[in-house]
């Protein structure tokens, strides 16, 4: 079961360089190629981390700290009985954007998604894989905890 979600985040990794290998050959830098009106596929980089923060720290922290949140994540995902899909699809996404830094200096964005003028910061595959598996996580440890609550609640009334 556990090489189920081994390959869903080598899936997530292989889904991630195929588009920004796509992406880097097919649309020349800073251009924008519409698709819906709420949708463009534009060639970016992003040296800092999310949304383009922190850029000033240098590409060499992002691997070190990329590398230490991938093997803890490895280690959680075969030893530990947490949500094992969010973790796959977290360490699927850490994986993908690792690949970016160590090979390209920087991390390929290509989706970008906005309101009239209003443009969210171009993002990636992995970064919708990171962004899912944590919310999913994000999710299950909330309703784990409303459930505890509601536990504690009726024993305390019985």
């Amino acid at each position: 079961m556990k090489k189920l979600y081994i390959a869903l985040a080598l899936l997530t990794v292989i889904l991630d360089q195929a588009t920004k290998y796509l992406v880097n050959n097919f649309i020349t830098p800073f251009s924008t190629i519409e698709i819906l009106p709420f949708l463009n596929l534009i060639n970016v980089r992003n040296t800092g981390s999310a949304f383009g923060m922190f850029r000033g720290l240098g590409n060499n922290i992002f691997i070190i700290i990329s590398l230490a949140a991938i093997a803890f994540i490895f280690y959680m995902l075969i030893k530990g009985r947490e949500d094992r899909f969010s973790l796959s699809l977290v360490l699927g996404g850490a994986t993908g954007n690792l690949l970016d830094r160590v090979f390209r200096g920087s991390v390929v964005d290509f989706i970008d998604v906005f309101a009239g003028r209003l443009h969210w910061p171009a993002f990636n595959v992995a970064d919708s894989a990171l962004t899912i598996g944590i919310g999913l996580i994000f999710i299950k440890l909330f309703l784990n905890r409303h459930e505890t609550s509601e536990n504690k609640l009726h024993k305390t009334q019985n």
